[in-house]
């Protein structure tokens, strides 16, 4: 269940943020999606592939975390093992709404679930100062759900350009883990890198001047991370 309200100072005076991580507190995925400008940093630790989504069709870049659902093999106890968290897991129970004014316009708020379970009234990161002011929480949320906002608009961009220059291509990996354990992952897609360099100098130039050829090679950097996570979960068995 989802309860989100309008983030304000007065209602929300006493709420507090659980920020550490774990499954009690919805950090149990398999993967998350990420957005462009996410890529440099999100090629460190994990595997970006893109999903079609079901409902839209549309295909989106995602950060793999484990292998198979409700698996996250960079969790640690209450820490997450990695150099960087997508904005669209650090955001919690945040998100970005609008709100109609008066005089026909409409303006961009945050709203926040509250019976998320990070949602805290004793323990926590606090969302506003005694004298009613964002904490400097609320403003790192302000500026993550902005990141994803303009990131939406980007990750479209960016895929359109992979799909008009045929780069997409799906991807089926089996697994076969240190106790015999069987995983195929299925229905993802990576970048096609030999079409990737294949492609002519005019092509190349308009990627590089949208900053989409280097997106794109961190996309194929990144598959060197599937070894990483194959022994992550090695360890584990």
């Amino acid at each position: 269940m989802t309860t989100h309200e309008i983030l304000n100072n007065v209602d929300h005076q006493d709420l507090r943020i659980l920020t550490e991580r774990s499954a009690e507190l919805g950090d149990n995925v398999m993967c998350a999606q990420l957005m462009p400008q996410e890529f440099r940093d999100a090629q460190n630790d994990y595997p970006i592939f893109f999903h079609q989504d079901s409902s839209s069709g549309k295909y989106l870049p995602y950060a793999m975390f484990g292998l198979q659902e409700d698996e996250n093999l960079f969790l640690e106890g209450k820490n997450w093992d990695a150099t960087y968290i997508p904005f669209l897991v650090e955001k919690g129970p945040f998100l970005i709404g609008i709100q109609q004014k008066s005089n026909d316009e409409q303006e961009m708020v945050i709203t926040v679930d509250v019976d998320h379970p990070r949602i805290s009234r004793t323990e926590g990161e606090p969302l506003f100062l005694p004298q009613g002011g964002n904490t400097k929480y609320v403003e790192r949320m302000s500026h993550v759900l902005n990141a994803i906002r303009e990131g939406s608009v980007e990750t479209e961009a960016f895929v359109d350009a992979l799909l008009k220059y045929n780069l997409l291509e799906s991807f089926k990996l089996d697994i076969e883990l240190d106790n015999g354990a069987r995983h195929s992952l299925q229905g993802f897609h990576t970048i096609n890198e030999e079409k990737l360099v294949g492609l002519d100098g005019d092509v190349l130039a308009e990627l590089s001047a949208k900053f989409f050829l280097p997106a794109a090679y961190m996309v194929v950097a990144s598959l060197s991370n599937i070894r990483k996570l194959i022994a992550r979960k090695n360890r584990r068995l």
